[in-house]
């Protein structure tokens, strides 16, 4: 039960063959994120902002802000893909950064940031070619080069998992 509420919609799993239908969801999927979102916060209760979608788990006011950072990173690491030759780029501690004072703050400004930041980045992402995707970037933690097809992919599952993270919280 414990792994079905970490990973409601599983784990992730990199593409191996990808197609530009491929590139096509995977960017649509990251359009549609935002609005998603507000969807899902729409008539929550100010009270659950506070409240975890498991023991252990993220608020939903943590869960928004995250999203914010984790993108804001992903974008970048893109931009320096396409301009630099398998930059290495700067990992970060996400549970570090989520109990940082700014996490406190209204979802809205997150939210905000989310809908203009992800206008940005597909306006980019739809503006690269096929070999544009097979750049990559060096991830310390992993010690892996990261394709940026896949980069894609991951954060079209990013943002449906945790949209599914605050769900769970809007059911109990």
């Amino acid at each position: 039960m414990m792994k079905n509420l970490q990973y409601p919609i599983g784990e992730f799993v990199a593409p191996e063959d990808v197609t530009q239908e491929d590139l096509d969801r995977w960017i649509k999927t990251i359009e549609k994120a935002p609005e998603q979102l507000r969807k899902v916060l729409e008539n929550l209760p100010e009270s659950f902002l506070d409240t975890s979608y498991r023991a252990g788990g993220w608020t939903v006011r943590q869960i928004v802000h995250h999203l914010a950072d984790s993108h804001m990173n992903s974008y970048i690491r893109f931009k320096w893909a396409l301009t630099e030759n398998s930059p290495s780029i700067k990992a970060y501690d996400e549970k570090a950064w989520a109990i940082l004072q700014d996490y406190q703050m209204p979802i809205e400004v997150s939210l905000h940031l989310l809908e203009s930041l992800h206008k940005r980045w597909c306006y980019l992402l739809r503006s690269m070619s096929m070999s544009d995707f097979q750049k990559t970037f060096y991830h310390p933690e992993t010690k892996a080069d990261v394709l940026l097809s896949t980069n894609v992919a991951l954060y079209a599952w990013h943002s449906q998992h945790h949209i599914e993270h605050i769900k769970l919280v809007t059911v109990h």
